[in-house]
């Protein structure tokens, strides 16, 4: 170790001692190594028998990646952070006119884009050494760069403001294909940089997922979207349709996340800093914050509570739900930094960033579903394990999977690619917290790891150039890295196809819809999926190949009514979150017979379906349906006085009837006095 080193080391340290003295925590913890090359980290590093780690990339080939995702063909693609934690320069005001391309950037907003230092970096192994050899600079001088994700023939940049969409020139040597376009605007640059929109994440329902942090106010929308059009954002999951172009706050609440995932089932997982780590991200729940009031969420929502530019706070959540998880991974019980570096024992401290459901099909079984969430303070990969109890899940305490023994080690995020084998980017510097000091980082280190399990060999792959029959064979597969990207590729080809259908004799906010199921129809092998729905005992088969007709519009209206009775709980939820994914054209206005229909069936399920998870899936689709046509359904969930001890269930239904008590307080009375859900007669007397 290093002079520098030394004394890096001894000043964290007694930075640590007052406040774990105060807390009466454990011994400090002992971490022998700092400041290693990219092959002595892999080589000190501790992991199971039956794993190497190698180092695919670093410095000085790659320094400082905050970001990063695999491509069709298995390539890693890095944004290098070097503007962090300062944007450059202030967006300018544009002023837009009524028929302009609002997505197309001015000139002026076009050199600031490009006015910072980030990188996007393409990585290639050509001789499956799981080391790379060819790489390629894709993009430069970007602006506080924060998110990347890749589909629909380009990349999906989060560099607040803005969220951005470059497309690509051959991917052979992929290049710009034409300037950023900016898809929303609004994200706040000036605040805690460290948890603006971050770690995108294709959803199995076919959306871009991110998250974003609690300390960082932003007001998004639309490029030219007005105070009104636009949604607040300080804490929470988001999510973004990549052919709609529809922005939406899918879970409200928690600190400054750096992660998320789905697991086999599709359940959304993200890890917090400073509050406990373990969440599962229901769609339309409101978490604890680490500070704060909960916010509107939604138009709605907005119009009752919204203050021009202000932020909505929401007065009457009452109540939000607690963490999933049955442990910390902190020493002591005064609270998180008060046993910082003494928390070995307990799984390595407070601060979390990357999550990860393996779900690869190289490493052992006993991995598989398990969640893998980076420990900054703690210098490894904690492994929770999610546990099914009633509406959700607990998160148990997993053995560490993989400590660094490090201290500069700060991995970032985490996943998994075709051959099931993990890559994990590692920040890699001395100082551990954000702080807005542009001169607190060393900015010559930055290191991606791969991870191998008994030798698995490194095979070529380009998704891209399969078939759709071959792309739809690949949706059932254990194999979710092609699984995901198969879906992907699909619900783009149908994208794309849709253009030149005739939509037929619909009324007109039903055309768009009508030309994507068409398109999608005529795929002979589209067949295959309804055929597994149909006839398979694996329920992570099923679900993936509902995933794949829904993001392709592929569904007939008589497959829906069949499978949101089916015996499997997993199958019916999901139905339900489907369905109601499009809320806007069934309550519509011009489709009264169908709406009808899908209130009836609602209810009908609301007040007897034997299963928790299916209700909680229905609280979170009610609040997608206009207030006036919820209280029937609200109320049959209400009577489940089974529900009275579930962790999710009675705050999920008074996220969805809190505006029908406002409303119509009376009726909302009498209901609440009828439940069997004692929270639910407080805070309805309380709104009252």
């Amino acid at each position: 170790m290093t002079s520098k080193q030394l004394l890096s080391s001894l000043a964290l340290a007694f930075t640590c001692a007052a406040a774990a003295r105060a807390a009466n925590a454990p011994a400090a913890d002992v971490v022998p190594y700092a400041g290693l090359s990219a092959q002595d980290a892999c080589d000190k590093a501790t992991l199971p028998a039956g794993f190497k780690m190698y180092p695919f990339a670093g410095e000085p080939d790659l320094v400082q990646p905050i970001a990063f995702a695999i491509d069709d063909r298995g390539r890693v693609w890095v944004a290098e952070g070097l503007t962090y934690p300062k944007r450059k320069g202030v967006p300018p005001k544009v002023e837009r006119t009524t028929g302009a391309d609002q997505t197309k950037p001015t000139p002026e907003q076009l050199k600031d884009i490009l006015n910072g230092k980030d990188r996007i970096l393409v990585f290639e192994d050509t001789n499956g050494d799981h080391k790379f050899d060819k790489k390629t600079v894709f993009m430069e001088n970007l602006n506080l760069v924060s998110g990347l994700e890749l589909g629909f023939n380009g990349v999906w940049i989060g560099a607040a403001p803005y969220l951005l969409f470059v497309p690509v020139k051959d991917w052979n040597n992929p290049k710009p294909a034409g300037d950023p376009q900016i898809l929303l605007d609004g994200w706040n640059f000036t605040a805690d940089t460290h948890e603006v929109l971050n770690t995108f994440t294709w959803g199995p329902d076919g959306w871009l997922y991110g998250v974003h942090g609690v300390f960082c106010p932003s007001f998004v929308g639309k490029p030219g979207a007005t105070d009104r059009e636009r949604q607040w954002m300080d804490a929470g999951v988001w999510r973004y349709h990549p052919t709609r172009h529809v922005f939406e706050v899918f879970t409200e609440g928690g600190s400054n996340p750096w992660g998320i995932d789905f697991n086999e089932h599709g359940e959304l997982f993200a890890e917090m800093c400073v509050i406990p780590h373990f969440w599962n991200m229901i769609q339309g729940a409101r978490l604890e914050r680490q500070g704060g009031q909960h916010f509107a969420v939604g138009r709605e929502e907005s119009s009752r509570y919204g203050k021009g530019r202000s932020k909505p706070d929401h007065p009457h959540i009452y109540e939000d739900i607690k963490t999933h998880g049955d442990h910390v991974h902190w020493a002591g019980n005064v609270g998180p930094h008060a046993a910082n570096a003494r928390s070995d024992s307990a799984g390595g401290g407070h601060a979390h960033a990357g999550v990860m459901a393996y779900l690869g099909e190289s490493w052992p079984a006993e991995y598989r579903d398990k969640l893998f969430i980076g420990n900054i303070h703690g210098q490894r990969l904690n492994m929770d394990i999610a546990v099914r109890a009633g509406s959700g899940y607990v998160g148990k305490h997993g053995k560490d999977f993989l400590n660094f023994n490090d201290t500069w080690s700060q991995t970032l995020n985490q996943t998994y690619d075709h051959d099931g084998s993990v890559f994990v980017i590692d920040w890699y510097d001395v100082n551990q917290c954000h702080h807005n000091r542009e001169d607190g980082h060393d900015r010559g280190n930055g290191r991606v790891y791969k991870i191998v399990y008994k030798d698995q060999k490194a095979t070529p792959i380009d998704l891209a150039k399969l078939s759709d029959e071959e792309l739809i064979a690949l949706v059932p597969l254990k194999n979710e890295f092609k699984s995901r990207h198969a879906r992907r590729i699909l619900q783009q080809r149908v994208h794309e196809r849709a253009a030149n259908e005739d939509p037929g004799d619909v009324a007109p906010e039903l055309a768009d819809l009508m030309k994507h199921h068409k398109a999608a129809r005529k795929i002979e092998a589209v067949s295959k999926l309804e055929d597994i729905v149909e006839t398979s005992n694996d329920t992570s088969a099923r679900l993936r190949a509902l995933w794949a007709l829904h993001v392709m519009n592929a569904m007939r209206l008589e497959d829906i009514a069949r499978w949101s009775q089916d015996k499997d709980e997993r199958v019916r939820a999901w139905m339900v979150q489907l369905y109601y994914e499009r809320a806007d054209l069934i309550f519509g206005g011009s489709v009264e017979e169908l709406a009808q229909k899908s209130l009836d069936s609602l209810q009908r399920r609301a007040e007897s379906d034997p299963s928790p998870l299916v209700r909680r899936y229905i609280a979170s689709a009610l609040q997608r349906i206009p207030v006036e046509q919820r209280a029937d359904i609200a109320t049959a969930l209400t009577k489940h006085s089974e529900d009275a001890d579930d962790h999710n269930l009675p705050l999920m239904y008074w996220f969805a009837s809190e505006p029908l008590v406002a409303d119509h307080p009376k009726e909302a009375l009498a209901s609440a006095l009828e439940t069997k859900l004692p929270k639910l007669l407080n805070f309805a007397t309380r709104r009252i």
